[in-house]
């Protein structure tokens, strides 16, 4: 019996050595520890100044190592991440301030654009005005069309109207107001021109050729619509003007005149010299004997209309009864009619390029087609005194007052000539 019980306490007693063996070396090896590890910079961060200057190196054992790496792992991965390399923090900065100022660029550019947008609605909105003004009889100023309706206007006079169905457009092209180019554009978005290089309609207006754009077959005018539809061309008139988007571009109407004589009579143009030149010439220039023959012999001659001439022309109560005004100088409410056509927009050639751009968002082109870029019209509003200086007052005077419902229509100021003497 007592044996048994030694026995039993000799067993006990070497259980618990046996544990006391296997924790003490666990907690060596690192297997669980009784106490937490701690780290030196710890210790060094926590302690601030009162830290020891020296450190013995902890003892290493596999486990410590592991751990040792393990921490620096970590330690050098969050480092990476928390403190950037100062060149790469800075190229970091800078591309963040490049797209912010990219971005600030681009709204800047939006509300510019929205900016321009508005503007030109309200020109817009002035110039439609205008003319409803003037047609109601609400300026001083005599119409000579104001009651009459467009159903009584004549398929003769409808000849400037072109119409694009495809677009729903209606553009009436006034002479020497960039009429070729916007011919060049109503062309090809009618695709009625045929390349002769490729076989295939036009898609740039630049590349339309400026001889073939006047071609009269190529548009479809309101002056066709009788032998088009017979009947119901005046019907269907009605209501492309109801729904079609309708344009035309002015300019000062003395410079138009300008512009048409140097065009015209500036230099040599056989059919103009033979059919209004020689005209001018013999009533008005004193020439005797006969006139040469050709536009060509009479420039090289030095027989040539003058600008005065050609006022004296216009003037002339007989230039009108032998035949209606030519169209490069006729008025352009005799043109395009604005007291009998609502326009939806009204272009100017001194704001071209800003109105064409507009004009082609409003007709829901833009992604289609770009205005002609080519050079403009080289006469200048400037050379308007020097033309005028040898014209008397009293002829100046004369001219306004057949020009006069142009200049009221289109708010164009009266030429100094007239407005100060």
């Amino acid at each position: 019996m007592g044996t048994w019980r030694g026995l039993r306490v000799a067993f006990i007693m070497g259980s618990l050595f046996m544990i006391l063996l296997i924790i003490v070396y666990w907690d060596d090896v690192g297997g669980f520890s009784l106490y937490p590890l701690k780290d030196p910079k710890h210790e060094v961060l926590q302690s601030g100044c009162c830290a020891p200057t020296t450190m013995s190196p902890p003892q290493t054992t596999p486990a410590s190592r592991a751990h040792t790496t393990s921490s620096s792992i970590v330690s050098a991965t969050t480092s990476s991440t928390s403190f950037i390399p100062k060149e790469a923090a800075q190229e970091h900065t800078e591309e963040g301030e490049g797209k912010q100022k990219h971005a600030q660029r681009k709204e800047e550019t939006r509300e510019d654009a929205e900016m321009e947008i508005a503007a030109s609605d309200r020109e817009q909105e002035a110039r439609k005005k205008r003319i409803d003004d003037v047609c109601s009889g609400k300026e001083d100023v005599e119409v000579p069309e104001r009651t009459r309706p467009f159903s009584q206007i004549p398929n003769r006079e409808l000849d400037h109207l072109i119409v694009d169905d495809t677009h729903q457009i209606i553009y009436c092209y006034v002479p020497k107001v960039a009429c070729t180019n916007w011919k060049r554009v109503m062309v090809v978005l009618s695709q009625s021109l045929i390349s002769s290089s490729s076989g295939k309609p036009y898609t740039d207006p630049e590349a339309v050729p400026a001889d073939l754009v006047h071609n009269s077959t190529l548009h479809l005018t309101f002056a066709k619509f009788w032998r088009r539809y017979g009947s119901l061309s005046r019907h269907l008139m009605a209501l492309k003007l109801q729904h079609y988007t309708k344009f035309l571009f002015v300019r000062d109407p003395f410079v138009r005149l300008i512009s048409a004589f140097r065009n015209k009579f500036g230099r040599p143009n056989q059919d103009f010299y033979r059919q209004f030149g020689s005209v001018m010439l013999r009533r008005y220039g004193n020439v005797s004997g006969d006139l040469p023959e050709t536009a060509t012999e009479a420039f090289e001659a030095g027989i040539k209309p003058t600008f005065q001439q050609f006022i004296t022309y216009l003037l002339d109560p007989e230039t009108e009864k032998e035949s209606i005004f030519n169209e490069h100088w006729r008025q352009v409410y005799r043109l395009c009619h604005p007291c009998q056509v609502k326009y939806d927009f009204i272009g100017k050639l001194e704001t071209l390029e800003t109105d064409a751009e507009h004009l082609l968002k409003l007709l829901k082109v833009d992604h289609l087609i770009r205005f002609p870029s080519g050079a403009q019209n080289k006469t200048a509003a400037s050379w308007e005194r020097d033309w005028f200086a040898q014209i008397p007052i009293s002829t100046q005077k004369q001219l306004y007052k057949l020009y006069e419902l142009d200049f009221e229509l289109f708010g164009y100021p009266k030429p100094d000539s007239v407005l100060h003497q």
